[in-house]
């Protein structure tokens, strides 16, 4: 027999992903419903208690132990004078996450919850021991020039995020987010966003690490060249992520489909997240039922990218740091819904009069 390719793999696990748990979700309902209070007054909490009760099939679900997942890379394209931050920042940040002295590891402790940060594509050696060795190659290529990557590279990248995401749930993790770290990555996903959603790039290219007006001109036409140069095919997200995209972005992808196949939640992150997130979707549909927003990111595409996505972000601050940092914002919204669901008295427990 032979041996089973990276897309193939791909493709096997997205066909796993299981629909969720309708009957679950009506007891979910119907509990909801019988607590001391109006039906749905508690609008989006009861939405992610609903959601995650036909996840897990559970009324009532223990998300104790969270992860947020931060793949890093480098891209090609900071050549180009995109960012306001060089190219090496990208090592040093990975080195300052695994030490624990970024803004994700900071609200992930307060949200009780791990920070596993992977090296997909680092350029140049990340010797912190806490760091997840898993480097497909020294960061994506150029892409005014050639290709971000080859076809099979992007598949390998998906599956070290759903391999990863089999390894973790191993582990006991029941919840996990989305976070990244590459200087370039919103020029990347821009151009992933533009031609995922169909849209003009001036449309989704935004201010980024907050680069001035002209560098954003600059970066509109440096993403419009790339889509001209390599016209990625809107229906092979495959070939989307390896002409255009990053070695993080197809990371958070896999992540996606493969915690989706596992049955477990995913909350978003940003823009560069969702992006990953909306090319999970595109190749594996089912995903879709798995995904918790969490924020709506001041990055300009953002907005597009969640509508594509059919989703509504739970949280507004004007965040656009990534990371992961508003996903494990959400974390305590998911901890609320939860609480909600386990200790909230019911009319008949509590001596209460329907209304």
């Amino acid at each position: 027999m032979n041996e089973e390719t990276w897309e193939q793999r791909v493709i096997r696990t997205a066909a796993s992903i299981p629909v969720l748990d309708k009957a679950a979700m009506n007891i979910a309902i119907e509990h909801l419903n019988n607590l001391t209070k109006p039906q749905g007054s508690l609008g989006k909490l009861e939405q992610i208690a609903i959601q995650l009760s036909g996840i897990t099939g559970q009324l009532f679900t223990a998300m104790d132990r969270r992860a947020v997942v931060v793949m890093a890379a480098d891209h090609g394209v900071c050549e180009e004078n995109v960012s306001a931050y060089p190219a090496e920042i990208t090592a040093q940040m990975v080195n300052n996450i695994a030490s624990g002295g970024a803004a994700i590891n900071v609200l992930a402790r307060q949200a009780g919850a791990d920070v596993i940060c992977v090296d997909i594509g680092v350029n140049g050696v990340v010797g912190h021991s806490a760091v997840m060795p898993r480097k497909i190659r020294e960061g994506t290529a150029n892409i005014v020039h050639a290709p971000a990557m080859e076809r099979d590279e992007a598949a390998r990248a998906l599956v070290v995020g759903i391999e990863l995401a089999e390894t973790l749930t191993d582990q006991g993790y029941a919840l996990f987010a989305t976070g990244e770290m590459g200087i370039g990555n919103t020029t990347a996903s821009s151009a992933v966003a533009s031609v995922l959603c169909s849209v003009d790039p001036v449309l989704v290219v935004g201010r980024g690490t907050g680069i001035d007006v002209t560098t954003q001109r600059h970066k509109i036409a440096i993403v419009e060249q790339a889509i001209q140069l390599h016209a990625p095919d809107a229906g092979d997200p495959l070939d989307v992520l390896s002409k255009i995209g990053g070695l993080e972005i197809a990371g958070l992808a896999g992540l996606i489909i493969g915690a989706a196949a596992k049955q477990r939640p995913v909350v978003i992150d940003g823009f560069i997240s969702s992006v990953a997130a909306l090319a999970a979707v595109r190749i594996a549909p089912a995903a879709a039922a798995y995904l918790i927003p969490s924020h709506l990111s001041e990055e300009r595409g953002h907005a597009k990218v969640l509508t594509a996505l059919q989703l509504s972000p739970f949280i507004q601050m004007d965040m656009r740091l990534g990371e992961g940092t508003g996903a494990a914002l959400c974390f305590h919204l998911i901890e609320a819904s939860q609480r909600i669901m386990r200790e909230m008295a019911t009319f008949s427990s509590a001596g209460v009069t329907r209304g």
